[in-house]
């Protein structure tokens, strides 16, 4: 099992919601002087949306070289094309993820931004307004989507513009000899590691030769957890080997307290629900975020491991979809991303083992089966992946 392959020297500042994210993001886009390379999975129309376009197209026009992805299903067929022509106008470089699933089901589920290869943003948060819903455009927030990204500095920006480009080049019209050669040097794995902060692993997630390294680096981390796991998550779906994982984590004595977002798919909760009691058995402490929309993908364990990043807990993120993470060791950051966790714990309402013993037979039934359900289009789509 590879291990999480991290730099040392870095900077890494955490961004809390929008708030933080976009003027962060701005600026850095409008101080580019020659490159921006930009992934994301929702591009909205919203004014959100719209200030960041306006930042691109303003680098493009000042001949900045502009290469941007956007995903077809997550932004959504009409926006896609019609923010396509814009850019291509602009002068934006723009290509489609995945259109009409003409590459199977796979989604591009991750955002990414590296400008100038100075600086790098990586996250869970897409180019929407935190007051709308992700998932219903149409529904207003009660308030701001709780989520989280990172922007980086230092020697792993370099690791994350070559994946940047390495997608960018993967999505052109490539022979068969170049995609070769192409996967020949993503196999060329960056293994410096030295013993100064702030170490720093970028993580991603593809069908290629990193078909589960995300969940290696969770389960690895859980594996050596000693005293804490925290973890956040708004779609939780885990396979067989990380349930296990936790379950066991909080066995031996660790605290392992999951705060899930709720009220968003049926589905979704359902099959979550249908994990609570072997969970909450084992001693682990579930919390639902009801107060808004968790969008959060983050965790930490012990004193000086986290994670911040598109993946969520779940069979299409695990297995399925492209994703990235920054995996972070520093005590310092552990700690402040521990402390926002810790207030979404208290904001949160705790399950409780004695709260299933009102929920009805019929309604347990629709649990076990909505997971059924799930695990069956998991296997199909990730050709027996999910266990």
């Amino acid at each position: 099992m590879r291990s999480v392959n991290f730099i040392a020297d870095n900077e890494v500042k955490l961004l809390h919601c929008g708030t933080d994210y976009f003027p962060a993001l701005r600026e850095a886009i409008d101080a580019a002087q020659y490159e921006i390379y930009f992934e994301t999975y929702i591009f909205s129309g919203d004014s959100t949306a719209q200030s960041v376009l306006e930042a691109l197209t303003r680098a493009a026009a000042r001949g900045v070289t502009v290469r941007m992805i956007t995903d077809w299903f997550g932004t959504g067929h009409r926006q896609v094309y019609r923010m396509h022509e814009q850019l291509l106008a602009a002068g934006v470089e723009h290509r489609i993820f995945n259109p009409w699933f003409r590459r199977g089901v796979t989604r591009t589920h991750r955002k990414i931004c590296v400008v100038d290869r100075e600086i790098a943003f990586v996250g869970g948060i897409n180019i929407n307004d935190d007051m709308v819903c992700d998932t219903r455009p149409d529904v207003s927030l009660a308030a701001p989507r709780w989520d989280f990204a990172v922007a980086v500095r230092g020697p792993l920006v370099a690791s994350i513009q070559q994946e940047a480009q390495t997608q960018w080049r993967r999505l052109g019209k490539m022979s068969i000899i170049k995609r070769i050669g192409l996967y020949n040097e993503m196999r060329k794995v960056n293994k410096i590691a030295r013993q100064s902060t702030v170490q720093a692993g970028f993580v991603v997630r593809d069908n290629l030769r990193n078909r589960a390294t995300i969940q290696r680096a969770y389960l690895q981390a859980l594996g050596r957890a000693r005293k804490s796991v925290l973890i956040a998550n708004p779609y939780f779906a885990p396979g067989r080997k990380f349930r296990h994982a936790l379950a066991r984590a909080a066995q031996r004595g660790v605290e392992v307290v999951l705060l899930i977002g709720v009220g968003e798919i049926w589905l979704q909760d359902a099959v979550a629900h249908s994990f609570y009691p072997k969970l909450l058995a084992a001693g682990v402490k579930v919390v639902e975020y009801r107060k808004t929309q968790l969008h959060a993908k983050v965790a930490v364990i012990d004193d000086d491991w986290a994670t911040v990043g598109s993946s969520n807990v779940d069979g299409l993120s695990l297995f399925l979809n492209q994703e990235a993470n920054v995996v972070i060791k520093d005590a310092e950051f552990a700690r402040s991303l521990r402390a926002h966790i810790e207030q979404g714990i208290a904001d949160g309402v705790v399950i409780h083992a004695e709260d299933f013993a009102h929920v009805g037979r019929f309604r347990r039934i629709g649990y076990e089966v909505a997971f059924v359900f799930y695990k069956i289009l998991m296997r199909i789509f990730a050709v027996g992946k999910y266990a």
